[in-house]
């Protein structure tokens, strides 16, 4: 027989079996959606790494075809500029050409010595080539002859320039053509009748006659040794030539010179006088040969 209080003392637990049920489904689905997820990332990645492998071919390409074309054209601005140099080349040659033909010519020597008109044996390109290489080739051929053409044009120059300094100068100290622009010959080279005493006497030199004050010109090239007054000669200048001449200049009014000068031909040396033993205005032009006192008329008229 039960009491009361044992009946409000005792209890009955009933399950709550809808939360039970539902916590292991919750934990299934997410077991099941995750590899849905993943295998669906999977499948999206797969699907799309031949898409992008092709995306960066095509662009390496993109790239390899720009950077092909620029050494294209970099090749070709390069063959244009040798070729074009080698254009130069050639007109600097062909300007060598006609300067040592014409220098030949004004000198007076052998042609078939010194011939500059021989060109030199040159190609072209052949417009059936299509390598860079095989241009670069030719050209390379064609500036190697023109080097040679250089290298043989300028041999011939200095041979060329040599001589033609040496014959200048051969010219320049060898004394030639009238010490004066104006004037005339008073008297000659040899034996006279002195115009002081009447006797015969011999005359070093050529007397050029003119007005007080007319330019004596220097006969050739030189170096002044002597320049004042000397005796009946009066003023005088004498310039050494360096080849054994020497050329004196006497009865000068006024010397434009001083010893140690270096003067040249046709030079302004001194003005006509009459100094020393002199009946007038006149010069005393006189041309000593390895100290021998020569006659200067031969050497007037060109002649040694």
């Amino acid at each position: 027989m039960f009491t009361h209080k044992t009946l409000r003392s005792s209890s009955t637990i009933v399950p709550d079996t809808a939360r039970s049920w539902r916590t292991p489904t919750l934990v299934l689905a997410v077991f099941l959606i995750i590899p849905l997820f993943l295998g669906l990332g999977y499948y999206l990645g797969v699907r799309q790494q031949p898409v992008r492998q092709i995306e960066e071919l095509r662009a390496a390409l993109q790239d390899q075809e720009a950077l092909t074309k620029q050494t294209r054209l970099t090749i070709d601005a390069g063959l244009d500029a040798f070729t074009q140099r080698i254009g130069l080349l050639q007109a600097h040659i062909n300007r060598l050409n006609a300067l040592g033909s014409k220098l030949v010519q004004m000198a007076g020597l052998d042609e078939d010595e010194f011939s500059f008109s021989n060109v030199p044996a040159m190609g072209g390109v052949d417009d059936a080539m299509e390598t860079p290489s095989a241009e670069s080739v030719e050209l390379n051929r064609m500036v190697e002859k023109l080097e040679l053409a250089l290298m043989d044009k300028e041999q011939q120059l200095s041979i060329l320039e040599d001589m033609l300094l040496s014959k200048n100068l051969h010219e320049n100290i060898e004394p030639k053509g009238k010490p004066v622009r104006s004037g005339w010959i008073s008297s000659y080279y040899g034996y006279r009748n002195d115009p002081f005493n009447g006797k015969r006497q011999f005359h070093s030199g050529i007397d050029f006659a003119g007005r007080l004050g007319t330019p004596i010109l220097s006969a050739a090239g030189g170096v002044v040794v002597k320049a004042g007054k000397n005796g009946r000669y009066g003023l005088m200048v004498e310039i050494d030539h360096k080849n054994g001449y020497r050329t004196r200049y006497g009865h000068a009014s006024e010397i434009l010179v001083k010893v140690g000068d270096v003067v040249k031909k046709g030079q302004e040396i001194a003005r006509m006088g009459s100094t020393g033993r002199s009946t007038g205005p006149h010069l005393h032009f006189e041309v000593i040969k390895n100290g021998h006192k020569i006659n200067p008329k031969r050497l007037l008229l060109g002649k040694k």
